[in-house]
C-alpha cells in the first residue's frame, strides 16, 4: 500500500473545490440527524476556539482506527468543512494514531482508506500523525512498527500477565492505556501544539475518568508535587505520576530506564481544553453503517474486529487465554473456556450498543468445535507474529508461577514441565539469587518456557501477585486498577471438571 502523499498546496480555487466536494459527499453519506448535529457542533466549537483568525487554531482528534473513532473522525472533518463553508476559513485538524504491536495491518489499512475518503492527505489544513512509542511522525500505512516498540509491548504484556494470572484486561490494556494517554500529550505538544482536543466522551465520562486517575495517583503515585497546573495539562501530570508508579511496580524500584521510557508527556499548551461532541452525535454503528462501509471503506476484519471494538487483535487472544485457562489450569475443555469468554464479551457488545448483525457475526465465529479450533490457530498465529509469544509461553503466563516467591511454581512444573519438576528447589534458589549470578542452561530453559529473561523472572519472584499487597508498602496497584475498570463481570464456572459451580471475576475487551 502506498503511503499518504505529502501535502501539496493547492490554489485557493482548488482548495475551495476540494472542500466543497468533500463536504457534499460527507453530507450525502451521513444521516440527516448526524448532519444536523455536525452543524450544531460547528457553532459550539466556533465559540470556544481561542484565536481570532480561525486558521491559527489547531484541533486534535485521536484516531485509533476502530468503528467509533472512524465515525468520530468523519464527524469532525464535517465540522471543519462546515465552518469553512460558512466563514471562508477554518481551523486546522490534526489527527493522531497511537500504534502498538496488537494493532493488525487491517487497522492501518482502514485508517488509510478513511483518510483518503475524507481527502485529508490533499488538504493543507489537515495533518495526520502516528505515534510509535515516544516518536511522533507523519502517518504512513505501510511503515513497519519499530522493533523497540514491539519489544516494549511484549515485555509489558508478560510482566503484567505474570502478575495477574493472565487476566486479559490488565495483561493487554494497562500499559497500552497509559501509552494511549501519552500519545495524546505527545500529539498535543508536537510542532507548536494544539488549542482543543475533541473527545466523544460525555462530560460525565470525562469527569469520571479524571477522578479515577486522580484517585489512583493520589493513593499510589510517587512523585507528584503540588502543581499550579489545571485542565488537561494537570490530568497528564497525574497520568504521568501513575505511569511511573505502575512501571516501578512492574519492573522494580531500580528500573529507572524502563520507567523513564514509559512516562506520559505533559508539556502541552497551558490553555489546552477538551471539547465533547457527545451531545451532537450518536455512536450506534447501525445509524451510520453506510458512512462506515460505503464512504470510508471500513472493513470488519476477522482479526481486527474482535468483540468490543475493531482496532486491535488482542481480544482474540483474550478469548484464547480463557480457553487455555480452562484446558490447562482447570483441566476442562478449551471449548468450555471459549464459551465462557464469548458469552461475557457478547454482553459487553450489547452494553456498547453494537448492531445485532455484528453480535451475530461474533457468535457465529465461535459457533462449534471446528470454529473454536480455527480461532485458536488464529490467536496463536497473531500472538507469535505480533509479540513473538508461543502457546506454551501463554500457558506459562496463565499459571503465573514466579510471583510471590514462586508460590505456584511447583504446580506449574509438575503439570507443564515435568522434567524440570525434580529441579524445583534448584529453580527457587536460582530465582532468589542475586541479580549478578548467572543461571546458565537452567536460566535459558526458563526463558524458553516464559518468554522472559532471568533478570525479569527475578523481579517477578520478588513481586506479589495481583490481589496481594506488596510487603514494602502494603499497596496493590494492580488490583486497584482492575477494580476501577468497567470491562469485567463475575461469571459462573468450575475449577475442576466435576467440581462445584463457583463465581469468578473475568475481564476483557
Amino acid at each position: 500500500m502506498k503511503a499518504l502523499p505529502d501535502h501539496r498546496t493547492p490554489s485557493a480555487a482548488g482548495l475551495r473545490a476540494l472542500r466543497e466536494q468533500t463536504l457534499h459527499r460527507l453530507r450525502t453519506a451521513m444521516t440527516e440527524t448526524n448532519g444536523g448535529g455536525a452543524q450544531r457542533c460547528a457553532e459550539r466549537l466556533l465559540a470556544v476556539l481561542p484565536k481570532r483568525k480561525l486558521q491559527d487554531n489547531a484541533v486534535l482528534v485521536a484516531y485509533g482506527g476502530g468503528k467509533d473513532s472512524s465515525y468520530s473522525l468523519a464527524f469532525c472533518r464535517a465540522v471543519q468543512l462546515m465552518v469553512y463553508a460558512e466563514k471562508g476559513e477554518t481551523f486546522r485538524l490534526r489527527t493522531v494514531t497511537n500504534r502498538h504491536a496488537g494493532m493488525p495491518k487491517a487497522v492501518m489499512e482502514n485508517i488509510d482508506r478513511a483518510y483518503r475518503a475524507l481527502r485529508i492527505p490533499e488538504d493543507p489544513g489537515c495533518e495526520a500523525l502516528l505515534v510509535d512509542g515516544d516518536e511522533v511522525k507523519p502517518f504512513r500505512a505501510d511503515e513497519a512498527l519499530a522493533p523497540q516498540v514491539v519489544a516494549r509491548n511484549r515485555v509489558d504484556l508478560l510482566m503484567t500477565g505474570h502478575r495477574t494470572f493472565a487476566e486479559p484486561r490488565p495483561t493487554f490494556c494497562n500499559a497500552c492505556n497509559l501509552s494511549m494517554v501519552n500519545s495524546f500529550g505527545a500529539a498535543a505538544a508536537h510542532d507548536g501544539g494544539v488549542d482543543v482536543i475533541i473527545t466523544g466522551d460525555s462530560p460525565a465520562e470525562q469527569r469520571s475518568y479524571y477522578l479515577w486517575v486522580n484517585r489512583l495517583a493520589r493513593s499510589y503515585g510517587q512523585h507528584l508535587d503540588k502543581s499550579a497546573e489545571s485542565g488537561f495539562r494537570r490530568f497528564l501530570e497525574k497520568a504521568d505520576d501513575l505511569a511511573q508508579a505502575y512501571f516501578t511496580d512492574i519492573f522494580g524500584p531500580d528500573a529507572e530506564t524502563e520507567v523513564g521510557d514509559r512516562r506520559v508527556t505533559h508539556d502541552v499548551p497551558h490553555e489546552l481544553r477538551f471539547f465533547s461532541i457527545y451531545d451532537d452525535t450518536r455512536y450506534s454503528a447501525s445509524g451510520h453503517w453506510h458512512l462506515l462501509n460505503d464512504h470510508l471503506g471500513f472493513v470488519f476484519d476477522d482479526l481486527a474486529f474482535s468483540f468490543t471494538e475493531s482496532d486491535c487483535g488482542t481480544p482474540t487472544v483474550m478469548a484464547h487465554l480463557r480457553g487455555l485457562k480452562c484446558e490447562r489450569l482447570y483441566r476442562r475443555s478449551y471449548r468450555e473456556g471459549l464459551e465462557e469468554y464469548v458469552e461475557f464479551a457478547l454482553e459487553l457488545m450489547r452494553r456498547k450498543e453494537f448492531p445485532e448483525r455484528l453480535i451475530d457475526t461474533m457468535r457465529e465465529r465461535y459457533a462449534d468445535d471446528r470454529d473454536g479450533e480455527r480461532m485458536r490457530a488464529k490467536a496463536n498465529a497473531f500472538a507469535l507474529d505480533a509479540f513473538g509469544l508461543t502457546e506454551a509461553q501463554l500457558i506459562c503466563m496463565i499459571y503465573s508461577p514466579f510471583p510471590g516467591r514462586g508460590e505456584r511454581l511447583d504446580g506449574y512444573l509438575e503439570a507443564e514441565q515435568p522434567d524440570l519438576f525434580p529441579r524445583a528447589a534448584e529453580i527457587h534458589a536460582l530465582l532468589a539469587a542475586p541479580d549478578t549470578e548467572d543461571g546458565g542452561g537452567l536460566a535459558a530453559r526458563l526463558e524458553s518456557c516464559s518468554g522472559l529473561a532471568l533478570d525479569r523472572l527475578r523481579v517477578l519472584y520478588r513481586s506479589p501477585p495481583a490481589g496481594q499487597a506488596g510487603p514494602a508498602d502494603g499497596k496493590d496497584l494492580m488490583g486497584a486498577i482492575l477494580a476501577g475498570d468497567p470491562h469485567k463481570a463475575v461469571i459462573p464456572t468450575r475449577h475442576t471438571p466435576d467440581g462445584p459451580v463457583v463465581h469468578e471475576l473475568i475481564s476483557g475487551r
